[in-house]
């Protein structure tokens, strides 16, 4: 795993065709579904999907960002699809440090359930999520600070039943990534710089993935 001080990715499209260099004993399969937690693993995703010859779709998941400082996630909430129930996931470390009451977190809960909902609606269109069940998914993010918003997607992801569960991000902090194999059956990571200091550090641009792209990234990889 490669460290450095500098920015180790032009962009996340970048970063995308560098990690589906790591995955290509995926390549070409037919049980493989490559699933992008939004919006910006999506670009990353889009190329792995591409480079691997899989299927791609959106996991949709939301970071409970602490009120003020909302990059710090004080848990993560994500849905297998309209027909399941929602799963959250806490960080109760966060959650103590900064005296969260119970009804902050259930308004930001709310909050980012309605985003979930918008996000369903403007990605999928009413589109059922893919067939899961038996199949090897491969989330893939642009990067993992704390791990909640991917531990949400892989206990949701649970709810369908897939045969292996495979973690691809560019880069992460070293002991997420650790934590993270104890839960799923493989992890894949560029690169695991210390210190960490945050995911947008690692590329040149990491500018905001809009929700058009998104959209014409899925439309583009269903061709």
């Amino acid at each position: 795993m490669k460290s450095s001080s500098t920015p180790l990715f032009l962009n996340r499209y970048d970063a995308g065709q560098q990690l589906a260099e790591q995955l290509t004993a995926y390549a070409d399969r037919d049980d493989v579904l490559v699933m992008a937690l939004p919006r910006g693993g999506v670009p990353v995703g889009y190329e792995v999907a591409q480079w691997l010859h899989v299927p791609l779709d959106v996991f949709l998941v939301r970071k409970l960002g602490v009120p003020g400082q909302e990059e710090l996630a004080m848990g993560a909430i994500a849905a297998a699809g309209a027909a399941t129930k929602p799963i959250r996931v806490l960080n109760r470390d966060v959650i103590r440090s900064h005296t969260i009451t119970t009804d902050v977190l259930e308004t930001v809960t709310k909050r980012e359930l309605r985003e979930l909902e918008r996000r369903d609606q403007l990605y999928r269109g009413g589109r059922a999520v893919p067939t899961v069940a038996s199949r090897v998914v491969i989330l893939v993010d642009d990067g993992l600070a704390t791990g909640a918003t991917m531990r949400a997607a892989i206990a949701a992801l649970r709810v369908l039943k897939p045969a292996e569960i495979v973690i691809a991000v560019p880069v992460a902090v070293g002991d997420v990534c650790t934590a993270l194999t104890l839960v799923v059956d493989s992890v894949v990571c560029i690169a695991t710089p210390e210190p960490f200091y945050g995911v947008g550090l690692w590329y040149t641009d990491f500018s905001q993935t809009t929700d058009d792209e998104v959209r014409s990234l899925l439309a583009a990889s269903s061709c």
